[in-house]
């Protein structure tokens, strides 16, 4: 088994939500146990905090307790000027613009990947495609986006 490179990962708040939610608890758990045994490196902004500082106190709690090994992401004019060019292509609408400014900060931000259980807005086969679009127009890569089941390694497999 050789050991893959570290993903810089950018994490949003549905996925640290996810711990705690039957549907979603058992990838996510994983998910956030693969990141801090390496695998992933968690990047993560003020705009999931904000959206975790409305969450359950256990979510806030692990934000929190991971955090100090997570890379922290600036909302910053490149990140909205890239957020602007998805509201003006339609990926999503003005309503759903948060999602689309977490798909901007990861790219910005140079992440390998985007993990959500944000199927309607960002894990979604027909808006993948336009976000990157829209990233190869602007000069920017192109971004996997996944749900914490697509990018979690299991254990009866083997990396490579």
């Amino acid at each position: 088994m050789t050991r893959q490179e570290v993903r810089r990962t950018y994490v949003d708040a549905s996925v640290f939500g996810g711990v705690f939610d039957d549907e979603f608890a058992e990838d996510s758990r994983t998910f956030i146990n693969q990141a801090q045994a390496g695998r992933f490196l968690i990047l993560t902004s003020a705009l999931a905090a904000d959206e975790i500082a409305e969450a359950p106190a256990e979510v806030r709690e692990l934000y929190d307790r991971l955090l100090p090994q997570a890379e922290l992401v600036a909302v910053d004019d490149a990140a909205l000027a890239l957020q602007a060019a998805y509201l003006a292509a339609r990926i999503v609408t003005l309503k759903w613009a948060d999602d689309a400014l977490h798909v901007a900060l990861a790219t910005v931000a140079g992440a390998d990947l985007i993990v959500s259980w944000n199927f309607r807005h960002i894990v979604h086969f027909d808006k993948v495609p336009m976000y990157n679009s829209v990233n190869r127009l602007r000069g920017y890569r192109e971004l996997a986006i996944h749900s914490p089941s697509e990018v979690i390694a299991y254990e009866d497999e083997e990396e490579v």
